[in-house]
């Protein structure tokens, strides 16, 4: 009966040896396709990011009014919603909405 339970708790011994040896191996693993999964993420958001963007622009380009002559802080392009709000599109996708005093004049061009 004893050499049972030693031989039971020797293999049960052996078994978290192994798998505590094998889990900081395949840690290992992970590490290498975890750089690669975090630039692909990377590449994904940035893309996903600009691709909003794009798509938001056009709907807005279609549906809200340009605001000639005007241009947001960053320099990008400013619309005016059926409210009569004013807006930009950030890099985003995002529509920021304005004050009147965030709104500059665009230089004309030379």
């Amino acid at each position: 009966m004893k050499t049972k339970k030693y031989l039971i708790g020797s293999l049960a011994a052996m078994a978290m040896i192994a798998s505590v040896s094998f889990s900081a191996s395949a840690q290992e693993k992970k590490t290498e396709a975890g750089k690669v999964l975090q630039k692909t993420g990377k590449v994904a958001k940035s893309v996903g990011n600009k691709t909003a963007e794009v798509a938001v622009k056009g709907t807005a380009k279609v549906v809200d009014a340009k605001y000639k002559g005007r241009m947001a802080p960053d320099g990008s392009d400013v619309y005016i919603d059926g409210k009569n709000n004013k807006y930009y599109i950030n890099s985003k996708g995002a529509k920021i909405y304005l004050k009147a005093s965030q709104i500059r004049i665009r230089p004309a061009n030379k």
